[in-house]
């Protein structure tokens, strides 16, 4: 198409028009879906600017997107996207002492914050959204976020701004005096055009300007014409912060920083429950805290169902059932403790008397403070319940009123039987969230939907508080707007709209419309309403999806922690390409696309899907870290099963997917086929065969396996029975840590027993998507451990993501067989090593002072970081006193075959390279590296010169 041509002639940057990209931007976090016609991916603020003039010359749509986790639907529309988030994210000037900072609109929240920490400055408001949401996405939305309490919105924070409006007026906007008014008048054009109808608008309208706006500290609902009124100092950029893209591009800001606290404490009140937390709110904030949260019952018990920040986050918790989370800030840990205790006293014989715990260790009050941060995505699937939805999760009031609002709001709820939605937020600004159970699958569910809205805007605005408190108005809040504002007041917003957009190309039918035009209703374009594709037969049984591939494809609710630079697994191939199709979520919108059949046609035949998996390392990352559990390593195998069937495969899928029994074979000589696979000439030739990269070494086969070894050696002790399982990673690579695990193991006083026939996990050709291979494997294996299952014998695993299969992979592939309740005894009974020792060893593993004098680094795998976590070998690492620091660096960036394929080479050392590496060759002289992973230890062999070992390993040198 023309545009598309003319866009690619004339940006620098990128330009997709294909199935894949426009359907990874089909959907924000909100209930809806509008496909774009393309997106553009500038290079520079520049080439954004030349985009908008070229869709200008051929009248189509533009909007921006930073983060994309926009929750009322202003983030996707049937337009030109503009994703700033790739390229546009620079920190382009710092005034340290001035305190303002000049960035780019792609710039994410955390990673600016990181470069401004060494200045001790930071941005002011901090959604939970902070590790992947942008500045741009920020001053569209005017976030706010829990230090919004002591800092105020992202309008208060915002000095200046450079905009573009969609006829191509590119100016610098602030605070306008008068003098600069008259300069800009004299000038003439549309500038001055522009300006001059703002000014007789609110010139117009003073007394409805100052009097229908909502005096409350989250008023985020309609254009915020009020920054304009003279005792505003006609202040247009905050004028435009809010705007949603509805009215101009941002290309520039200057916003203002603050002093990071040198210390800050966590005090946590508890109340019988919620409504007279919330009726503690006015005096509590009157202490002056950084934050003041609040937070329920049922919130509560779903962290705990789900384990969303670890078994032991929430024992501190005081006495109630409704919590107030405080805050407060200091130079010195003391000064921030004696604010805290001054509250406290002052409480204490009040109406607002608390049960209080005092939170001193800063890893717990990180961990408490992470279940409400992660609120959004801990109820959307809430256990035995029904899924929830946004919709209506944003509403604000008079702080001195939230108690009764609860009450009311609560009642409502029960009135149209939402009654299980979890009530938090940010309580101190009298902003509340929750998600509801909206039955947006069927007409009279939406219906229901739509009274329950109408009537929840007319109880917010009897209260005289805000439709959003935080999200925006976007399409699910817009066509209310009267009942807060009133005709007249949305009637200016009209007028607004007109003055910087008149043909109504910016963000159409979101926020405003100008004359002639109309917003979307809340009802139009919702995502699953139209979502009937028909079921699909699959491999894996999808417990946690009703056992439904169309649920799982809809699983993502878009809150874009995939898309986050640093900290957890999740998503490596992301921080490396920094591409939306090569997030979690990106991935999980293509797959649901595919399913819908609209814009990908060609179901599981699909290129376009293919090309967005493609670069999924199947870490697992994603099912611990994505809030909503998202498990793109299985959606991957089940795709590439459907995608293949009956057809040629990539040789990868061959050579690496049948890996376990080329090993057998070579078990029979080793050396002869490390020879020619490592021969000069004859390795190309190997590699070529195989689809591996020529940049990768292959790795050697050992010259003896392990089961040989144990065969020759046998069971030793009459201790308890345990199997060590042996992997083919450890039994044909690395048989070095099977028998360092067998004398740890019988050191231990137990009498280990190795399966005397081959079996195997299905690992590879899980990973390669041969799924019906892998469940032969499975039930195999199942049959020959049967017998010992069924007499409670434990199975060691010590390659992790061979042991994930048996907790995880194994129960969902072959859920309903014969050999099913011996899967999930085999799921019970698998453990890791350091699982295995402290419970049933704890006394052996436990080193006398002073230690060891071991110095480790212990780089996590990624499928155990997923599946059971790392707690275990922390806690066996400090008792068998042995100093470990364990790395938050993500995926090692091999990930079992895929960093050996051809093609994914420089993905995966670039994930690498993005922190275990780095740690790895920084690490100190005589610091041991600690890896399990067969993958982890690979890649840091090829790419530096450490020499890891497994964690059996190291305890064979220690206690044997």
């Amino acid at each position: 198409m023309s545009l598309q041509r003319d866009l690619e002639a004339r940006v620098d940057g990128e330009v997709r028009f294909d199935a894949g990209s426009r359907a990874a931007y089909a959907h924000d976090s909100s209930n809806y879906r509008q496909t774009p016609i393309g997106v553009v991916v500038p290079h520079n603020v520049d080439a954004a600017v030349e985009a908008i003039a070229v869709c200008r010359e051929h009248g189509a749509p533009v909007f921006s997107r930073g983060g994309g986790t926009s929750l009322a639907g202003e983030c996707c529309n049937e337009g030109v996207v503009i994703d700033w988030s790739k390229y546009c994210h620079n920190l382009i000037r710092l005034d340290e002492k001035e305190r303002r900072a000049l960035v780019q609109p792609g710039i994410c929240l955390d990673d600016l914050n990181d470069l401004l920490a060494p200045h001790k400055l930071q941005v002011g408001p901090k959604p939970s959204t902070h590790d992947t949401c942008t500045i741009g996405g920020m001053i569209g939305n005017n976030s706010c976020g829990a230090t919004a309490q002591a800092y105020g919105k992202m309008a208060d924070s915002v000095i200046r701004l450079e905009v573009l409006t969609y006829d191509g007026v590119r100016m610098w906007v602030g605070e306008t005096s008068d003098e600069e008014y008259e300069k800009i008048l004299a000038e003439g054009g549309r500038r001055a055009e522009i300006y001059r109808a703002m000014r007789e608008l609110v010139e117009e309208n003073l007394a409805l300007i100052r009097t229908r706006y909502p005096d409350i500290p989250r008023r985020i609902s309609g254009y915020n014409l009020d920054s304009l009124l003279p005792e505003k100092h006609f202040n247009v950029a905050r004028a435009l912060v809010g705007s949603e893209s509805t009215l101009i591009t941002v290309l520039h800001a200057e916003i203002e920083l603050f002093p990071v606290p040198n210390q800050q404490t966590l005090v946590v009140l508890g109340y019988p429950d919620i409504f007279r937390a919330g009726d503690a709110v006015t005096k509590v904030a009157g202490y002056r805290p950084l934050a003041l949260e609040g937070l329920d019952e049922t919130l509560i018990d779903i962290a705990r169902a789900e384990n969303v920040a670890g078994k032991d986050a929430l024992k501190g918790l005081p006495e109630g059932s409704g919590w107030l989370m405080v805050r407060f800030g200091g130079d010195t840990r003391e000064e921030a403790d004696e604010r805290a205790e001054h509250m406290i006293k002052e409480l204490r014989g009040t109406d607002h008397d608390p049960h209080v715990v005092f939170m001193d260790d800063p890893a717990e009050e990180e961990r408490l403070w992470k279940i409400r941060e992660a609120g959004l995505g801990a109820t959307a699937y809430p256990p035995g319940h029904p899924d929830t939805h946004e919709g209506w999760e944003d509403a604000a009031v008079p702080p001195d009123r939230l108690g009764d609002y609860l009450r009311d709001f609560r009642a409502l709820l029960s009135e149209f039987d939402y009654g299980q939605a979890s009530l938090y937020g940010h309580f101190g600004q009298g902003c509340v969230h929750t998600r509801i159970a909206f039955d947006l699958e069927d007409p009279d569910g939406v219906g229901k939907y739509r009274r329950f809205a109408e009537r929840a805007a007319r109880l917010v605005a009897s209260y005289g508080g805000s439709l959003s408190g935080e999200h925006g108005d976007g399409q699910s809040r817009a066509e209310l707007l009267p009942i807060m504002f009133g005709d007249e007041v949305v009637a200016l917003f009209g007028r607004y709209k007109q003055i910087f957009d008149p043909d109504d190309r910016m963000n159409p039918g979101k926020v405003a419309a100008p004359a002639g035009r109309r917003v979307y209703r809340l009802d139009e374009n919702l995502d699953h309403l139209d979502y009937n594709p028909r079921e699909p037969r699959t491999h894996f049984s999808y417990p946690d999806d009703h056992h439904r591939f169309t649920h799982a494809a809809a699983r993502c609710v878009g809150i874009g922690k995939c898309r986050s630079t640093s900290g957890g697994v999740m998503c490596p191939s992301y921080r490396v390409t920094r591409e939306e199709e090569h997030s979690t979520r990106g991935r999980a919108r293509v797959l649901m696309e595919m399913m819908r059949g609209e814009v990908i046609t060609d179901g599981w035949r699909s290129k376009d899907v293919d090309d967005a998996l493609d670069l999924c390392l199947a870490c697992k990352g994603c099912r611990g870290d994505c809030p909503v559990h998202v498990d793109m390593a299985t959606y991957k195998a089940e795709f590439l099963a459907h995608h293949y069937r009956w057809r040629l495969r990539p040789r990868p899928h061959y050579s690496m997917g049948w890996l376990p029994l080329s090993a057998r074979l070579a078990a029979a000589a080793p050396g002869v086929v490390n020879a020619v696979t490592h021969a000069p000439g004859l390795n190309r030739v190997v590699k070529w065969a195989g689809g591996v990269d020529q940049r990768r070494d292959l790795p050697r086969f050992a010259g003896e396996r392990f089961t040989d070894w144990f065969a020759r050696r046998g069971s030793q002790g009459d201790g308890d029975p345990v199997v060590l399982w042996p992997d083919t990673f450890t039994n044909n690579f690395h048989p070095a840590a099977g028998k360092a695990a067998v004398r740890v193991l019988e050191a231990a006083g137990f009498r280990v027993e190795v399966p005397p026939v081959p079996l195997c996990c299905g690992l590879t050709w899980i990973s390669t998507g041969q799924l019906g291979v892998a469940a032969r494997v499975l039930r195999r294996t199942v049959r020959a451990l049967a017998p010992r299952l069924r007499r409670g014998v434990p199975v060691v695993g010590l390659e992790p993501s061979c042991s994930a299969v048996f907790r995880s992979d194994a129960p969902e592939l072959l859920a309903g067989e014969p050999v099913s309740e011996d899967v999930k005894l085999l799921a019970k009974q698998t453990h890791s090593l350091s699982e295995f020792l402290l419970d049933r060893a704890p006394a052996f593993v436990t080193a006398p002072p002073p230690g060891t004098g071991i110095h480790a680094i212990a780089q996590p795998h990624c499928h155990q970081h997923a599946i059971w976590g790392f707690d275990a070998d922390g806690e066996l690492l400090k008792r068998a006193g042995i100093e470990a620091e364990v790395l938050d660096e993500g995926c090692c960036g091999l990930a079992g075959n895929f960093g050996f394929e051809r093609g994914h080479y420089e993905v995966s050392v670039g994930v690498g390279e993005l922190g275990v590496l780095p740690a790895v060759r920084d690490a100190t002289d005589g610091t041991r590296i600690l890896a399990d992973g067969f993958s982890c230890r690979t890649q840091i062999e090829q790419r530096t010169d450490a020499r890891p070992v497994h964690l059996a390993e190291l305890l064979a040198e220690v206690f044997t």
